[in-house]
């Protein structure tokens, strides 16, 4: 029977950070099961248009991607998402696996990154490591993506976790709770003389770029300098992080086990 790892993300077109962050990743998977064959998607229809127009790469969809799989006669396939939360664009994912179940002997997928309660505790410690040395009047303060959908509550979430453990760094999100500008008032409360903003997010992309270390008038950089705090970027994505491609992994094992043989 072939055997494939499918792992699907939201994509990039920043070459090196796709290098950096989802290539990374993915090789981790592909590390775990020599006995697949690897294929890639990217759920952004954007990022995916912008590569085939700029660059002439054309990178399969969810639903092209399986379809590949279909014809080329592959039966048994583990599916592994790189989102952070069980937000929209994950939920579109299982939907499309959905429309496939009955095309494949074996079907399963991952989680994304922030699912279970376990999933917390292991993705703190892996944001520790990466945070830098700080001083008594210093925080980390993590930007995630955020949503419409109810998953948006995984970003309060883990920011209370942060709070609840003593750990020094606050989570806020760009499209929904909990904002920059509540930060900014807790941050000021607590007199923090510099903040270091860090990506919550599998890629340092777009997000991270303009609207995290930019010098446009409403990037959280901008608004941290304006509100007298002294800020410091890193445009490093989660993906880079050895501790998060290994939950990605526990994850994709997880759904393994999961099947139904």
């Amino acid at each position: 029977m072939k055997k494939a790892i499918l792992v699907i993300s939201f994509g990039t077109s920043y070459p090196q950070t796709r290098l950096k962050n989802i290539t990374a990743c993915e090789q981790r998977l592909a590390a775990e099961y020599p006995d697949r064959d690897f294929f890639r998607a990217f759920t952004s229809t954007l990022i995916m248009a912008k590569l085939a127009k700029r660059d002439g790469e054309y990178i399969d969809n969810p639903q092209q991607a399986l379809q590949r799989l279909h014809d080329l006669g592959y039966q048994d396939i583990l599916v592994q998402s790189l989102h952070v939360i069980n937000g929209d664009e994950y939920g579109k994912i299982v939907k499309q696996i959905d429309n496939f179940r009955d095309s494949f002997t074996y079907l399963a997928i991952g989680n994304p990154l922030i699912t279970h309660f376990d999933d917390y505790e292991q993705l703190i410690i892996a944001l520790q490591a990466q945070m830098p040395e700080l001083a008594a009047d210093e925080r980390v303060v993590f930007m995630g993506h955020g949503a419409t959908h109810y998953a948006f509550a995984a970003y309060a979430c883990l920011d209370h976790l942060l709070r609840a453990k003593k750990i020094p760094a606050l989570v806020g999100a760009v499209e929904s709770y909990p904002e920059i500008n509540s930060i900014i008032t807790q941050l000021l409360e607590e007199k923090v003389r510099k903040v270091h903003l860090m990506p919550l997010m599998t890629v340092a992309g777009d997000h991270a770029i303009h609207d995290m270390a930019s010098d446009d008038e409403d990037s959280w950089s901008t608004k941290l300098i304006t509100a007298g705090i002294d800020t410091q970027c890193w445009l490093q994505g989660l993906g880079e992080n050895p501790l998060v491609q290994e939950i990605f992994v526990s994850h994709s094992k997880a759904a393994k086990a999961d099947r139904d043989y």
